[in-house]
This record gives structure tokens, sequence and C-alpha cells, in this order.
């Protein structure tokens, strides 16, 4: 998470992590350092980038499962498109981890 919260800060900084201890970190190739006050205040948001990407990689994966209702040659039922865009807009709206515990899934028709 340490490096997360470097990289949101600083795209392009040269750095090491030593036992994901933020006591130990290394700057490389003359990366002006960032105190460790501004590296904690990026946790909820590295926090909450790692929850959306675990919610994503989960809705795409269901996403996939049907993909083939979306075949020129399948008729898909409008039940299924109303899920199909139920997985999509899942996660607007989300700002906290909290928000993206709470989402529960459609059933598939």
């Amino acid at each position: 998470m340490i490096e997360k919260a470097i990289l949101k800060i600083n795209p392009n900084a040269e750095f090491s992590v030593n036992a994901n201890d933020i006591n130990q970190i290394t700057w490389h190739d003359g990366t002006t350092p960032i105190s460790k006050e501004d590296i904690k205040t990026q946790f909820p948001a590295v926090e909450l980038d790692m929850a959306m990407a675990d919610l994503r990689y989960k809705r795409n994966a269901k996403l996939a499962e049907t993909d083939f209702y979306a075949l020129s040659d399948v008729t898909m039922s409008p039940e299924m498109e109303t899920y199909r865009q139920e997985l999509r807009d899942i996660t607007n709206g989300l700002t906290t981890v909290e928000d993206v515990e709470a989402v529960v899934f459609p059933n598939k028709p």
C-alpha cells in the first residue's frame, strides 16, 4: 500500500520500501522525498482503489458469463439486458470502501 500511495502523489517517483515499512523508504535517482504524513493521507484513497478494482474484477467476470447473449445470432431477453446494465452500473456513485463492501450483485435471470 505504501508504494501505491507514493505513486498517487508522484507517479514518477523512484524508490524502494524495505519490509513494507514506511520508516524504511529509500528515495532513488533524485526523487524528492515525500513525508510519511503525506503518504499516510493517501491510504484511504489507495484502499478505495483496491476495493474498486476487486469489485470491477468480480463484475467483469459476471458480465463475461453472459457475453454470449450479446452475440448477433442470439436474442437477449429484456431481463438479461437489465441484468447486464445493472452490472455495468454497479460501480456508479461508490465513494468509500464501505460503499463498495455494501454492494449486492443483481440476480442473474
